[in-house]
């Protein structure tokens, strides 16, 4: 993987969100799903880059992927999103792990990136439990939104929308419907 020139964090115009933490909010919360899928399939779709592609992907069109599986590896992803009302913005992902179990559990930290300002920055821990009808897959996420959209009120919303999203991708790519089973969120 290569090292992405554009990863230099770049303020953000205007005003600092309010809130005790020097402009920066954080949030913590944990989405947990039921796969019927054993935890060695479930964490191959994360593993293998072409079983990844079906279920982990940015908005928009144009997008490019870079993934690493291993310990200091980490993914670089790209996209362009468009809407009716609004210009065009580019979206970057940058991610490196922390720690790698196979079956057991992933650690990383990821960047989200909107136009080259850096908007939140994740510590993002997956566990996957074994279960008698396959896995318990639990996403615990601590996040710092840099640059909020607008007042940030919907940061947090978005974030915790995006991963529910991607978690029903990946039971859809592992064949598995069961969906998330609940999400809870720690301030």
């Amino acid at each position: 993987m290569t090292e992405d020139p554009d990863r230099a964090v770049q303020q953000a115009g205007g005003a600092p969100p309010e809130s005790d933490h020097g402009g920066i909010r954080h949030d913590t919360f944990t989405v947990t799903l039921r796969l019927s899928a054993s935890p060695s399939e479930v964490f191959r779709a994360f593993a293998d880059s072409g079983l990844r592609r079906r279920w982990f992907k940015l908005p928009g069109s144009g997008a490019t992927y870079e993934h690493d599986f291993h310990v200091g590896g980490g993914e670089i992803a790209s996209s362009t999103f468009a809407t009716l009302d609004m210009p065009p913005q580019q979206l970057k992902y940058w991610s490196r792990y922390l720690d790698i179990t196979p079956d057991v559990r992933i650690v990383y930290v990821y960047e989200s990136y909107v136009d080259g300002v850096l908007r939140w920055a994740s510590l993002a821990t997956v566990e996957l439990h074994a279960k008698s009808e396959g896995t318990e897959l639990s996403w615990t996420e601590q996040v710092a939104f840099v640059a909020p959209t607008g007042d940030g009120s919907d940061d947090l919303r978005h974030v915790r929308g995006g991963t529910r999203l991607r978690l029903n991708g990946l039971a859809v790519a592992l064949g598995s419907l069961d969906m998330p089973r609940k999400a809870t969120s720690h301030t």
